[in-house]
């Protein structure tokens, strides 16, 4: 049962470790349009859409080596876990 736990655990920290950089700027770029709206008042829902889709793709595209190897040593990880029985 502990190895279980510890695989979970470690598959929840590399879950936040992969997607914490893009839920951060969606809700930083959230935010600021959010208050740039209300200081304009201009209630435009759609008006957020596109700046977060630019800016959380932006963020994958840089951050993508260190996700691919956050992810590729986790999988080693779990590999070595299933080849030494548990």
């Amino acid at each position: 049962m502990n190895g279980i736990a510890d695989a979970g655990r470690d598959a929840f920290t590399v879950f936040l470790i992969v997607g914490g950089p893009a839920m951060a700027v969606a809700l930083i770029v959230g935010v600021v349009i959010s208050i740039l709206q209300t200081m304009t008042q201009v209630q435009e829902q759609t008006l957020v859409a596109i700046p977060k889709i630019i800016s959380v793709g932006a963020t994958v595209l840089i951050a993508m080596p260190f996700m691919a190897a956050a992810l590729f040593a986790f999988m080693e990880r779990i590999a070595a876990r299933i080849v030494a029985g548990g």
